[in-house]
């Protein structure tokens, strides 16, 4: 029985970037937390700003 079966070994990692991963989650981490850091004064600025 001849199977043309085309195997690739899966440490060639062929669709991922070369990159640091560990940067990537740090940077998103950091990135999302100043987001919401950002967001939360300014929610409570305008909090602030229309009390009376």
């Amino acid at each position: 029985m001849d199977v043309n079966a085309k195997v690739r070994d899966p440490r060639e990692h062929i669709n991922e970037e070369p990159r640091n991963d560990l940067g990537d989650l740090m940077t998103g981490f950091f990135g999302m937390t100043g987001f919401m850091t950002v967001v939360f004064f300014g929610m409570v600025i305008i909090k602030f700003i229309f009390s009376e």
